[in-house]
């Protein structure tokens, strides 16, 4: 198997190159398949997608494999990742499996795995699947006749989604007189993203809703907002969305343009819940890329931020483990877990609304409690080496904490989904961590 199959994410890769091919995607099947039986009886898995023209040679070869062990399948067709997550608890599912590499190119595809109880399943579980895998053990389960699996698929699933989002935005409340832009990305939130905001009052400006398979994330969504915020200006919007290929992340823009990313929104939630007394233990988590402004947005409040290594369902664990409600990453990835298991961009999105209409405020007054820490990152390819070993990065961090100690944050550390390793510095004068970026780089590339 060489490396590990499973990064920080799931199972990501180019769609029909290793480990994203069908071959693989029928021995996750049946593997993930054997793994969720935990008992007598027929079990259930849930798969959706996003908006990928891969999406339906992965779609059949999961559903292949599972149908062969034994399980029966539900297919809800293109539904953000948090949609599939809900979808399989009200449908009391084993599991689910969506399909997607979320803000990635088109020709790039990937799997995620979720337990019954909608959250990411843990390493130690991707490691079983794996092991059943490489061992070739679960090729000995071949149910005949009846006992083979059975797919169909359910109709509503984006109407259902629509519905459980909107119970997550106060009731009573409408987005009456408010002009909003929303980008789709092209992606799974194509019909949910829009309709839900209009069924709750909001004139809609939609843009990238029209999937082709190919265009999904093409230099719109959140990676790329600049059209998102464009729009806003020039038709006079309150404020524009723009979401990922998978419905996972989100990008605000407020009246006057200017973008919010994942700091910003969990600055502007996490000082809303403190003023209202409803943030756990006064707390936010994010993970250790996160800006230092967001802690200074906290701080005067009596808030605080806990840091995670990076990767959304890290942020999930800690939350738990404390009993948090509020999470998140740069990227805007948002995790709200009094509304969802898992990261959800329109119920985040939607959480952002209410406090406009609660607070009578635009959210270019409300976004004044977030100031951007300047911020310098520079990718170093690994060039077909072997990534660093930790304890050489750890190192080059710890030379230069003392230095800007108070000052900014510096990290270091080898991608979960690319060749490379990123250099991330922090500091309070922008030429200084842009200087301090180079010096790193160019010695992580010697290592």
């Amino acid at each position: 198997m060489g490396d590990r199959l499973f990064g920080t994410d799931g199972i990501r890769g180019k769609a029909n190159i290793h480990p994203m091919t069908a071959e693989m995607a029928l021995k996750v099947g049946r593997a993930a398949g054997r793994l969720f039986q935990n008992g007598n009886g027929r079990h259930t898995i849930l798969i959706g997608k996003d908006t990928r023209r891969s999406c339906y040679m992965l779609e059949n070869a999961l559903t292949a494999g599972l149908c062969s062990v034994g399980i029966n399948v539900l297919l809800t067709g293109p539904l953000p990742t948090p949609g599939v997550s809900y979808i399989m608890r009200s449908l009391r599912c084993d599991g689910a499996i969506m399909i997607s590499a979320s803000h990635n190119d088109y020709a790039d595809n990937g799997i995620k795995l979720f337990g019954r109880d909608g959250y990411k399943i843990a390493d130690e579980v991707e490691d079983e699947i794996e092991r059943l895998i490489k061992t070739g053990e679960v090729d000995k389960v071949r149910p005949t006749g009846c006992d083979i699996g059975v797919a169909r698929r359910i109709d509503d699933a984006v109407g259902r989604y629509i519905e459980f989002v909107k119970a997550s935005f106060p009731k009573g409340m409408r987005l009456d007189g408010l002009r909003i832009v929303v980008d789709c990305s092209n992606g799974a939130t194509y019909k949910a993203g829009p309709d839900t905001l209009r069924e709750l009052g909001a004139e809609v400006i939609a843009l990238s809703d029209t999937p082709d398979g190919r265009n999904i994330n093409a230099d719109v969504g959140s990676v790329h907002p600049e059209e998102m915020r464009a729009t806003v200006i020039r038709e006079r919007a309150d404020l524009g969305i723009a979401f990922d290929g998978d419905g996972d992340r989100l990008v605000m823009a407020d009246g006057d343009g200017r973008l919010l990313d994942g700091n910003a929104l969990l600055a502007v939630l996490g000082v809303d819940r403190l003023e209202r007394g409803e943030l756990p233990n006064k707390t936010i988590v994010t993970t250790i890329m996160a800006n230092g402004g967001l802690a200074k947005a906290l701080e005067p409040r009596g808030g605080s931020v806990v840091h995670t290594q990076v990767g959304d369902r890290y942020v999930v664990e800690a939350m738990r483990d404390q009993g948090l409600t509020i999470g998140g990453e740069s990227s805007g990835h948002m995790i709200i877990l009094d509304h969802n298991t898992t990261g959800d961009a329109i119920i985040a999105a939607l959480q952002v609304l209410a406090i406009i209409v609660r607070k009578e405020q635009p959210l270019s007054a409300l976004a004044r409690v977030y100031q951007e820490m300047p911020e310098s990152h520079q990718k170093v390819p690994l060039d077909g080496k072997s990534k660093p070993a930790q304890d050489s990065l750890d190192a080059l961090v710890d030379e230069v904490r003392d230095e800007i100690e108070g000052k900014g944050r510096v990290v270091i550390r080898p991608s979960g989904t690319e060749p490379i390793v990123r250099v991330m510095v922090q500091h309070q004068d922008a030429q200084a961590a842009q200087i301090l970026t180079q010096q790193l780089a160019d010695r992580v590339a010697a290592l």
